[in-house]
């Protein structure tokens, strides 16, 4: 197979494949050497680089794929808006997603804290649309369930792997572009919770709050306590007590 045979052979399957193709995968398909193979592969992706070229082999999720370049997003964007409706997450969704990137992974108690919020509404949101994936439990009381992005991430975002996670305000535009500037993020919606916690997106009380909730029901008790009762083992109502009274006082 000469070298522009090759490099066809690599171009077709790379369109063809569904998922990134990756570099022990094409080797096997095209017979050869990994290093034959990776030579080959440089020399696609140069030759997507030109300007005269809408689309790119870029790396991702550990292999390869082709990928619209970014100055043509726009226009794909709203042809892709005319077929179907676009991925779309509400904005507490998509901060989640984001501490989930840069801290996985975590827990959902852990991103309750981070946020400020109940989380796991979107927890489940993101678990549909197959944005992160779980990891196995934390060594911790109860056991929580540890969560991280998923391939797909990877995939929707355009990274190669999480070293290519940029800051916190690049990643916020970077969903932006990914997810449509101007459709992507949803309305906030009261989202199905997980069996056992808040969908609720409100404010978590603060140690403080249930600290000044405890003293105010302790106050609450002092003024009004419980009326007190004989060591008799026989307690008696409030009508037995008159009724008893009142035979005491006619025997009197």
């Amino acid at each position: 197979m000469t070298p522009q045979e090759l490099q066809a052979a690599l171009e077709a399957i790379i369109y063809a494949a569904d998922e990134p193709a990756t570099l022990d995968q094409i080797a096997h398909a095209l017979d050869v050497e990994k290093p034959v193979a990776r030579a080959a592969l440089d020399l696609l992706v140069a030759s997507y680089q030109t300007n005269e070229r809408g689309i790119e082999v870029r790396k991702v999720a550990g292999g390869w794929k082709f990928y619209t370049k970014a100055q043509h997003h726009d226009a794909v964007r709203k042809f892709i808006k005319s077929l179907q409706p676009p991925l779309r997450l509400t904005m507490p969704a998509l901060e989640t997603l984001a501490v989930i990137a840069y801290k996985q992974p975590a827990t959902v108690p852990e991103i309750n804290e981070i946020r400020g919020v109940n989380v796991g509404g979107v927890i489940k949101t993101l678990l549909e649309k197959h944005l992160i994936t779980t990891a196995g439990r934390k060594e911790a009381i109860g056991r929580p369930i540890l969560y991280r992005t998923s391939r797909q991430f990877l995939m929707r975002f355009g990274l190669s792997d999480l070293d290519e996670l940029p800051s916190l305000k690049e990643f916020e535009q970077l969903a932006q572009a990914a997810l449509g500037s101007d459709a992507g993020i949803a309305p906030t919606e009261p989202g199905d919770a997980i069996p056992g916690e808040s969908a609720s997106d409100e404010p978590a009380p603060t140690e403080q709050e249930n600290a000044a909730s405890s003293d105010a029901q302790s106050d609450t008790q002092s003024e009004n306590p419980p009326e007190a009762f004989s060591g008799s083992s026989d307690a008696s109502t409030p009508e037995q007590s008159k009724t008893a009274s009142a035979g005491k006082s006619t025997d009197s």
